[in-house]
């Protein structure tokens, strides 16, 4: 049975599928695959177009064609316990899903002439009346609000704000910078070795709880030392050095201590 139609542009491979069944009015669901593969390659023999990729969508098609009718011709199992799926079942899907969304696309073609026959006005409402919002109804607003309804939700702000403070930073204390001069720091230990004249190395330590006071004092016996005002001993390696005033006549104004920067400031 040969049937003859005119060549039209098809959107794919599925549209021209489509068309033949209607153009024979076969059922969808039980496609004459034998009649339809050869109108189909008939279409596609005479195509005129240079665009590969159309031609190769129709190709694919025309070889899944093929492979549907080759699989048909082949005997049918006798066996009882064996269903064979037709090999026809996954393209009636797949033509099934196209026709869907076909009859979508001239639905909404038509809504969207039917929309050009329609006028829209822009609106012309005042500012001040398209600003205006109805006051509020407080006894709408709190209806049904109870002691424990408003207790609870305080209750969640609460927690809420908690859930926001740090446990571990928040148990951190202030830290105050303080000012601690070397220069000062020079004088006091001088003073200290004037009076002392030879006096043990922990004793500038002794109830210094400030680390940066401890350090200050550390480098002002450095300054000392490397002034020649103090001078440092020890007996044994890791032992307890002993400080011992070189020259305790001269004051504090005598030393050079240009150049020295205040610590903690």
């Amino acid at each position: 049975m040969s049937i003859s139609y005119k060549l039209e542009n098809f959107e794919g491979p599925l549209d021209l599928l489509l068309h033949l069944i209607e153009k024979n009015k076969v059922s969808i669901y039980d496609i004459p695959i034998v009649l339809i593969t050869e109108q189909y390659l008939e279409y596609v023999s005479h195509m005129e177009t240079e665009n590969l990729d159309v031609v190769s969508e129709f190709l694919v098609m025309a070889a899944t064609l093929i492979d549907i009718k080759s699989r048909m011709l082949l005997p049918v199992s006798e066996d009882a316990d064996s269903e064979e799926e037709d090999p026809r079942a996954e393209l009636v899907a797949r033509l099934l899903e196209y026709k869907m969304y076909k009859q979508m696309a001239y639905q909404l073609q038509g809504m969207e002439k039917d929309a050009e026959k329609h006028f829209y006005k822009a609106p012309t409402v005042p500012d001040e009346v398209a600003q205006y919002e109805p006051p509020v109804d407080l006894d709408a607003l709190l209806g049904g609000l109870t002691l424990s309804r408003l207790q609870s939700i305080f209750a969640s702000l609460m927690k809420r704000q908690d859930d926001r403070v740090d446990p571990i930073r928040s148990r951190f204390g202030e830290i105050k910078k303080e000012s601690v001069s070397l220069e000062e720091k020079i004088g006091s230990v001088l003073e200290y070795a004037r009076q002392n004249r030879r006096f043990r190395f922990s004793q500038m330590f002794t109830g210094r709880a400030d680390k940066t006071e401890v350090v200050v004092t550390f480098l002002a016996i450095l300054e000392l030392m490397r002034m020649g005002r103090i001078r440092l001993t020890q007996e044994a390696l890791f032992d307890d050095m002993d400080i011992e005033a070189v020259d305790t006549e001269s004051g504090l104004e005598e030393l050079d201590l240009d150049g020295l920067e205040d610590f903690g400031g």
